[in-house]
């Protein structure tokens, strides 16, 4: 399934739900992320009504296409993750998104882009998980040659 958030402007669709997806570089955690919560979307036709984007808090990969070890994780999963490209957060995505979610306690105080270091809208992955109470999404770095066999 190709995605069709191209925009590396945040998504500002008039949806019922946004929700912005954050890791540091935005190149492996939160892109996955993205494609996975869009192909669940997709899939339970929730779609039209729940826009999703990701984001990094720092610049090192801004206009990079995600690692190739998260496309290939995510491909082998049915995500197509190809037409991402990384962007940073900007403080107006805590004016344009519901939910935005941190992937690790890392990229969760972010004060000197968020205009509050915790907004009422941001979370962290363990605040939605039912059944796995890890706070942190590891990225695939910590994983070195090994992260093409996930």
């Amino acid at each position: 399934m190709k995605l069709p958030f191209t925009k590396r402007t945040p998504v500002l669709d008039k949806k019922d739900v946004n929700v912005l997806l954050v890791c540091m570089g935005n190149i492996c955690r939160s892109p996955m992320a993205h494609g996975v919560l869009a192909k669940l979307l997709q899939d339970e036709l929730l779609h039209d009504l729940v826009a999703v984007d990701s984001a990094g808090t720092h610049a090192y990969h801004v206009g990079e296409p995600p690692d190739s070890r998260a496309q290939l994780t995510a491909q082998r999963r049915g995500v197509d993750l190809s037409t991402l490209r990384a962007r940073r957060v900007d403080v107006s995505d805590f004016e344009h998104f519901d939910y935005v979610l941190a992937m690790d306690r890392d990229n969760f105080d972010i004060p000197e882009i968020s205009p509050d270091p915790r907004p009422a809208q941001f979370h962290t992955n363990a605040d939605f998980a039912r059944k796995i109470r890890a706070f942190d999404v590891v990225g695939l770095h910590f994983f070195g040659s090994a992260a093409r066999h996930l």
